[in-house]
């Protein structure tokens, strides 16, 4: 047992930010214009984030680095190697990563990351150089050591001020007829985090399911995709892993389709479920965290923002 799973456990619930660079119009920003990465770079609050993760009454806040793209949220410098690009062209030229760990400190507020297992692989020239790009194309070693190299840059840099590491787009072929993850693929992943802080806690996604379970062998987190705030762990562990859910909680931006309520606007789920969702999951074991929408320069959703505001002080 790692000694930040009780920790976790005292945290209760957290809140979930996708702060990406993307062309995607969702009906939240169906009117606003494409922000740069550059500017959303030079957008982002930290002090602002962790003041109002602070009032939510949230114990933790995750961001993700990527996802998908070349842009990256902090400097690489491994990552510049392997892609041939300037500091600033792709990787953040400020060190957001940095000064959020200093913001949320002042609030005894843990930080953890999102990071994925595709890598930059809708960049075709860059996706190239790491060696996954193509459709359909499954991972292999020297593409997952080529990124495990550029998270363990990350870890080693951030410490222990990274609690823990979300790992999504871990798919085996039964799950999703892509990548084409296993065991192996896995763990260097797992070894660039720890090389950074021992006692992180990792999950590693498998996709969507109905239910917790252990993925990833080491593991010490569920993954815990869910898309609506229904799921209740019969127990704390799963063979080692602590209950952990990640739950959405906008609105669809395709409609009927529950897979699109990522970093989306709106409350769909009314405050008081929440609530109860997150004091039924904590009594079983687990924490929940909350994905909450945030724009392109870096503001949440007010709404979704009013309705999580001292969650658990009612």
């Amino acid at each position: 047992m790692s000694i930040y799973q009780d920790r976790l456990l005292s945290k209760k619930f957290g809140v979930f930010n996708h702060y990406l660079y993307e062309r995607r119009r969702v009906n939240s920003e169906a009117v606003d214009p494409i922000v740069e990465w550059h500017e959303m770079v030079k957008a982002y609050d930290p002090e602002k984030i962790a003041k109002q993760v602070h009032e939510i009454g949230a114990g933790y806040y995750f961001i993700t680095i990527m996802q998908g793209t070349k842009f990256m949220l902090a400097p690489n410098a491994t990552y510049d190697a392997i892609a041939g690009t300037k500091p600033g062209d792709a990787c953040a030229d400020r060190d957001i990563i940095a000064e959020l760990i200093a913001a949320l400190k002042k609030y005894d507020i843990d930080l953890g990351l999102y990071y994925t297992g595709d890598g930059p692989h809708s960049d075709e020239e860059v996706g190239k150089k790491f060696g996954y790009y193509m459709p359909g194309q499954k991972v292999d070693m020297p593409f997952v050591k080529k990124w495990a190299s550029v998270l363990e840059e990350y870890a080693v840099r951030y410490g222990d001020g990274v609690k823990y590491w979300w790992i999504d787009g871990c798919y085996d072929h039964e799950s999703s007829g892509k990548f084409g993850y296993d065991q192996e693929l896995m763990r260097p992943y797992y070894e660039a985090i720890k090389k950074g802080n021992p006692n992180a806690l990792t999950a590693f996604n498998n996709g969507v399911g109905p239910y917790f379970y252990k993925w990833f062998e080491n593991e010490e987190l569920t993954s815990g995709e869910f898309t609506d705030f229904v799921h209740i762990p019969d127990k704390r562990f799963f063979d080692g892993a602590q209950a952990f859910a990640l739950i959405p909680m906008g609105f669809e931006h395709q409609p009927g389709n529950e897979h699109s309520r990522w970093r989306n606007k709106g409350v769909r789920v009314p405050r008081e479920d929440i609530r109860d969702y997150v004091k039924k999951v904590n009594a079983a074991g687990g924490t929940v965290t909350v994905d909450m929408y945030i724009d392109s320069r870096g503001n949440l959703d007010p709404e979704q923002f009013e309705a999580m505001k001292g969650l658990l002080d009612d």
